[in-house]
């Protein structure tokens, strides 16, 4: 710590600058959230000490970061501000105090406690009932324009009815748990850098210049306030979220009105014990004022309304010590380090284990065997170690030494920008994944053949091999444990009606690097048989819409591997045959069209939306003016309401085959 009053708080500053910028501006943290808190902590302490050395510019009187230059700029009517932290039971008391004092009433307050959400500002602005512009918080003042990105979410509505002329409503996006994961797990595959938690993947994904990048993930928003409240002719703030729900804005329901600090205590207590339940990151409570006429004569600083505060749960972040790094073998190949911990309880669960992504993650954390490492829930599921505390190092810690040859078939193994991988498809470890995802709703999506009897196929020695789900015999399967007749028959006639999938769901399952759904219909629609696509060469790839160059190489080279031939001219002689796709000129006969899905449907959403796509349309999530039509099921809900409002057409699978069967198009497609 330096010497003086002054330096410190010049280290202090320039810390939460660098972590701001990082944070809000290229949503990389470089601080966990529980350090970042007690800088502000310190810092705030020291200026109160010394009023002589706070200046105007000081991070504890700003809020958030300055807008990113790559983003239009958006100047907001009434000001977005930060809210002020309590960490112990004294600071909500005492946050209860000021309130009375500055009211001039004793009673205890009325509060209205809201989960804070780990995820995104964002101010929507609408005049005459129409959303003009969406913007990021930025410093308060001004934001960034993510307008295209927004009208793909869920719960922001496009156009009010009854609203005032001019209203702008808070909120905050963020992403689901499960969606976090399964962007990330995506990301890994392709190569690419993968997200540090839900809150940054969100952030980045509303930033994205690309409109469509939104339109792919499952961004959600919970609406909590407006700019101005008096508009809306409503007395608390408990009013003000049921006005904003029956305008159509999707609000948290899980809140409640506490009177007293000690409600308040007690109620923040249960919610932190619940919090690990929750499908998305919260990281606190925010307490405000119930009264609207209150929080105007409470009024605010510089940076937060004196009226609320956000009470921080207790940081989800230990310490504990490396004991060995170990590594798994996944279907692509990939080799992923895995921390061996001292088990440590972590969100109500114990934890020895943690993932390293890769071996480049290892060598930027310079992480040694003995280390003591911070770990954390990345998305509040998977164990992560976030960094090492280099001060507690060992002398005797020896850096860790990526393999050389896989651990389950002894081959070399190749680099791939910061990846190991395996590249032998006959490797053990990658037979056991690969037939797991052959047998998934993501490719041939065959009913009983699940991961556990994956295993015991492979443990038992009759499958080895992709192509010997095919050879599979009643007479082999007898013989183990929990098989019997009608089982044993359910098992085959699956596995058998799954010799002729369609083209994009085998191309799925053979676990093509890059290669996921949206792909795998892109090169099918473009190649439409697998022999077209085995007689491609790079550059016909390359000219697939979306596939890159990166993409189209990978694919060429394991497309291209002895081992995938052998495969493929295996499974061909087993009479597993990919059907054949027509190629259809300008797209096919829904080309340019926009489609929401809703309702109960006689297939799955998942399956309706390929074959929607598979034709030329645009499948989104949420109704607007650009949609072409809803296709709705029964109970299609605020849907079709929407639709109705907005003048969309609304039509059932009955209207959508009639309507395609004009064109000499099937609905649903033949398969």
């Amino acid at each position: 710590m330096s010497d003086t009053p002054a330096e410190r708080i010049h280290q202090l500053k320039t810390q939460i600058r660098d972590a701001n910028k990082a944070y809000f501006e290229h949503d990389r943290p470089i601080l966990s959230d529980a350090e970042y808190d007690a800088l502000m902590v310190e810092l705030r302490a020291l200026e109160d000490a010394h009023p002589d050395l706070a200046t105007d510019d000081s991070p504890t009187r700003r809020v958030g970061g300055a807008p990113a230059e790559n983003l239009g700029t958006v100047r907001h009517a009434q000001r977005l501000y930060s809210l002020d932290n309590a960490f112990e039971a004294e600071e909500l008391e005492a946050f209860e105090r000021r309130i009375q004092r500055a009211l001039d009433d004793p009673d205890p307050v009325a509060m209205h406690a809201e989960l804070k959400i780990d995820g995104l500002s964002v101010n929507l602005h609408y005049e005459n009932g129409t959303l003009v512009w969406a913007a990021t918080r930025g410093d308060g003042y001004e934001g960034e324009d993510i307008t295209a990105n927004v009208k793909h979410i869920p719960g922001i509505p496009t156009t009010l009815t009854g609203a005032p002329a001019q209203l702008e409503v808070r909120g905050e996006i963020y992403l689901p748990k499960q969606e976090f994961l399964r962007i990330n797990e995506t990301r890994e595959e392709a190569g690419e850098p993968t997200f540090r938690n839900p809150r940054n993947a969100a952030a980045g994904t509303v930033r994205n210049l690309d409109p469509s990048v939104a339109r792919d993930r499952n961004l959600q928003i919970f609406a909590y306030g407006v700019g101005d409240p008096p508009s809306l002719g409503v007395s608390t703030q408990s009013e003000l979220l049921e006005r904003l729900a029956a305008f159509g804005f999707r609000i948290n329901q899980t809140r409640k009105v506490v009177r007293g600090a000690q409600e308040a205590l007690d109620l923040a207590g249960a919610w932190t014990r619940t919090r690990p339940e929750l499908d998305y990151d919260a990281d606190g409570v925010v307490f405000k004022v119930d009264s609207l006429a209150a929080q105007q004569q409470l009024g605010a600083t510089s940076r937060a309304p004196r009226w609320a505060i956000a009470w921080k749960f207790p940081a989800e972040e230990k310490t504990t010590v490396l004991r060995d790094i170990t590594v798994q073998v996944g279907r692509t190949g990939k080799i992923t380090p895995v921390a061996e911990l001292d088990p440590i309880m972590l969100e109500g669960t114990e934890v020895a284990r943690a993932t390293l992504h890769n071996a480049g993650f290892v060598d930027e954390l310079d992480l040694r065997l003995g280390d003591t490492v911070l770990v954390h829930k990345s998305g509040g599921i998977i164990p992560e170690v976030m960094r090492v505390l280099e001060e507690h190092r060992p002398q005797e810690a020896e850096p860790w030494a990526p393999p050389t040859h896989c651990p389950a078939c002894g081959d070399v193994l190749v680099e791939d920008g910061a990846n190991l991988r395996c590249v032998n498809l006959e490797c053990p470890a990658q037979v056991l994944e690969r037939l797991g995802y052959w047998a998934s709703r993501k490719a041939l999506d065959i009913d009983g053949l699940g991961e556990r009897t994956v295993q015991q196929f492979v443990n038992a020695g009759i499958v080895t091999r992709l192509p010997d789900l095919y050879r599979l015999s009643r007479e082999a399967i007898t013989p183990l444990e929990g098989w019997g007749e009608t089982s044993i028959d359910n098992l085959l006639t699956n596995i058998d009606q799954s010799r002729t999938p369609p083209l994009d769901r085998f191309l799925v399952g053979l676990g093509l690097p890059h290669v996921g759904p949206s792909t795998a219909r892109r090169l099918a629609a473009h190649f439409g048989s697998l022999e077209a696509l085995l007689n491609a060469d790079v550059a016909s790839l390359v000219d697939v819409p979306d596939v890159g160059e990166t993409t189209a190489q990978d694919v060429y080279r394991e497309l291209h591997r002895d081992a995938m031939r052998r495969t493929l001219d295996d499974l061909a002689a087993l009479g597993v045959q990919p059907q054949t796709v027509e190629r259809k000129e300008g797209g096919g006969p829904l080309e340019g069209s926009t489609v929401v899905i809703t309702g109960t449907l006689s297939r799955s959403r998942d399956a309706i939306k390929a074959d929607l796509e598979s034709l030329g349309a645009q499948v989104t999530g949420s109704v607007s003016g650009n949609t072409t039509f809803l296709l709705a099921g029964e109970n299609a809900g605020s849907k079709a309401d929407k639709a109705e409002r907005l003048g969309v057409e609304v039509r059932s699978e009955e209207d959508l085959a009639s309507t395609l069967a004009a064109s000499g198009v099937t609905w649903p497609p033949e398969r």
